[in-house]
């Protein structure tokens, strides 16, 4: 309770003392007096009692619209599942129906119509308790069911009355049906005639019929109790008095209400499911960060219909989702075979996020396989170790302090004493106790020459740089085995680390989701430019790195994108994979766009197995297919090139010459000339 609320019901209760009394004392001068406390009573509620400003607004309504950077609706905040329709394209015989039932009085009123209200009140005083409410009361308690309340009582009513008649100065009458018909709930998340007229009948609200538009009506009394699809038969008796109530009101000829009160209840009822749009993880974030903008601006995000502009590109974010799609049904039939007999189904699931490294502009934003079934985030909320594709945080610390992609570590067993205990990685495959690069050790994965070389740079550095890069909300424990990716991030933050170092070693703050935010009439209300970039790894550095990382894509554990998805452009990437294959991970880089994946379960018990669980096969081919779509639309330039000359490929050796073959070679040439 508010304490301006406490403070008039303690007057109010005061004042009713004091009446008492003065009844007691003076019964005559008390006759005079009852009205003007009763006045006073209603004068002291008003304030309780909606605004016209809040009367305006709830007719006015907007949804916000969430927009494209190329001009799709990606998604509408709506506070109810209702599509707002205007009277005339209401059937009229709906509207027949609600106040030959509801009303009948309803345009010779102004709000509260007197009659019906003191009738109400003698058959509820004689034990037959009626409904006395016009259709602006109810309206006005639709609206505003916190303000009015719901309770039994004299204040609520009283409310409510006040309430009805600020409506009826406002509003029209047909505003006021309109508003109405489109507010009122119908059960199964159905709001307002529209949506009811799609979930009970499978139509739109302006081609139901007589007998259709008297069992919605009907529902108004109790829609629980009158649900036609749970209690036909208490609908079909329901729907028989609304038609009743109509030929005594003169909406329907006597004969052909007995008809149509003969025909069965028919029912053709499917749940209306609000559109979850082409990118409906990105919808959910965004609704949070919104409700905060809003509540600081002084907005409603669900009626003051304003236009967020994203930086989402449509085309790259259904390439996103078609890539996505594919691999995991191909995922989800390897694990599908794969499950023991008895054990039961779990979903696989990914994340995908692809940003503009330029600008750190979101482009296509996947948080999960399905968001019918899985409305968990897998890109900003989803924390699971990234593994190898940590490993050129390390690599990177290692160039800024002086090493080179040629410095040599032998590839041999390694064992690292941390606190107390000893940390010895292995690799897929045994060392070679032979001298590696640190080019090598990067573009093959090499758990071995990793581990020398974060011994010798400092896990602590490793997480400094990382931070710097964009991992800055995930705890990284300053270990050695922080190297292979053993601290949990979430995708988001590795994808915008990569488009650091694809941006030169520049950091652009947060991924960015929101260009500007207009009102309805498309005033600018906000704007959202790129923040001034921060140089947070030394530029040759940082280019240095990204050209051994275009050798995971040439010849390492990358190589697929060049051999299966036949991309030549420019791309420097990373594949990770976590113990016993829990997780997969690719991150590929392209100077204009950056693009990240992640496979697994949510259940980090389960795994996919050596034959899929490595990232190079779970998450890479959704990498790889999604550049292949922004390729052919032209969505990135093909020829665009990091600012490092790309290295030429290795001359391939040619064959020591067959002494025989040449023997006969020579023979040949001899019988050809003495042709000629």
């Amino acid at each position: 309770m508010t304490p301006a609320l406490a403070q008039a019901r303690a007057w109010a209760a005061d004042r009713w003392r004091q009446l008492v009394a003065l009844v007691r004392r003076h019964p005559v001068r008390s006759a005079f007096v009852l009205p003007a406390l009763l006045l006073a009573y209603v004068l002291v509620l008003i304030p309780f009692t909606p605004s016209i400003a809040d009367l305006r607004k709830a007719k006015s309504e907007v949804p916000t619209v969430v927009m494209s950077a190329d001009g799709v609706v990606l998604a509408e905040f709506r506070r109810l599942n209702r599509q707002w329709v205007p009277l005339e394209r209401i059937s009229k015989s709906a509207i027949d129906a609600l106040i030959a039932t509801e009303d009948n009085r309803f345009y010779e009123h102004h709000g509260l119509d007197l009659r019906r209200t003191l009738g109400a009140a003698w058959n509820t005083l004689r034990g037959n308790r009626q409904g006395g409410s016009t259709i602006t009361q109810q309206l006005a308690r639709n609206l505003f069911p916190e303000e009015i309340g719901r309770s039994a009582s004299i204040t609520r009513k009283v409310k409510e009355a006040i309430t009805a008649l600020k409506i009826e100065a406002i509003y029209s009458k047909q505003e006021i049906l309109e508003v109405y018909l489109n507010t009122v709930p119908f059960l199964y998340n159905a709001f307002g005639i529209e949506m009811a007229a799609r979930t009970y009948f499978d139509k739109s609200a302006d081609k139901l019929d007589v007998l259709e538009s008297a069992t919605l009506i009907g529902m108004l009394k109790g829609t629980s109790y009158y649900n036609p699809v749970l209690n036909p038969e208490r609908a079909r008796d329901r729907r028989n008095t609304v038609l009743a109530q109509m030929v005594k009101r003169g909406k329907l000829a006597p004969d052909r209400g007995q008809a149509l009160a003969a025909r069965p209840l028919r029912v053709d009822f499917e749940r209306q499911q609000e559109p979850i749009g082409i990118a409906p993880h990105l919808a959910q974030h965004l609704r949070k960060w919104l409700i905060a903008w809003a509540d600081r601006a002084d907005y409603d995000i669900y009626a003051d219909g304003l236009v967020v502009r994203t930086t989402i590109d449509a085309r790259l974010q259904r390439a996103a989702n078609q890539a996505v799609a594919r691999q995991v049904r191909t995922l989800q039939d390897a694990a599908d075979r794969a499950r023991p007999r008895g054990q039961e189904r779990a979903l696989v699931q990914a994340g995908f996020l692809a940003l503009d490294p330029r600008s750190a502009q979101v482009r296509a934003w996947v948080g999960s396989a399905d968001f019918t079934q899985a409305q968990f985030d897998h890109v900003n909320q989803a924390r699971r170790q990234p593994g190898s594709t940590f490993k050129p945080f390390v690599y990177g610390v290692a160039f800024e302090r002086g090493m080179s992609p040629d410095d040599t570590f032998i590839d041999q067993q390694v064992e690292i004493r941390d606190r107390g205990s000893v940390w010895s990685p292995r690799d897929a495959t045994p060392p070679t106790n032979q001298p590696m690069t640190l080019r090598d050790g990067l573009v093959h994965s090499r758990n071995s020459i990793t581990a020398q070389v974060v011994q010798k740079v400092g896990a602590a550095r490793v997480a400094e740089l990382a931070y710097s890069l964009g991992v800055r909300d995930s705890k990284l424990e300053a270990v050695p085995s922080l190297a292979l990716g053993t601290s949990p991030v979430t995708l988001r933050e590795m994808v915008s680390a990569y488009g650091s170092l694809a941006n030169n070693g520049r950091y652009l703050g947060e991924p960015q989701l929101v260009t500007a935010v207009e009102d309805r009439k498309g005033h600018l209300l906000a704007t959202f430019v790129i923040p001034k970039p921060q140089q947070v790894m030394q530029r040759g550095q940082a280019l240095k790195l990204v050209n051994v990382m275009r050798g995971v894509v040439d010849e390492g554990t990358g190589a697929a994108i060049r051999s299966r998805y036949g991309i030549q452009a420019d791309v420097a990437g990373k594949t990770g994979t976590t113990q016993d294959n829990t997780d997969g991970w690719f991150i590929l880089m392209h100077p204009q766009l950056v693009a990240g994946a992640w496979v697994g379960f949510d259940d980090s018990r389960l795994t996919l197995g050596d034959a899929w669980g490595p990232g190079a096969r779970s998450a890479l081919p959704m990498v790889g297919d999604f550049f292949g779509q922004a390729l052919r639309v032209r969505a990135i330039d093909s020829r665009a090139e990091f600012d490092i000359p790309r290295p030429r490929p290795k001359p391939r050796e040619q064959p020591a010459p067959d002494p025989v073959q040449q023997v006969v070679n020579d023979l040949f040439s001899r019988i050809m000339r003495m042709i000629q």
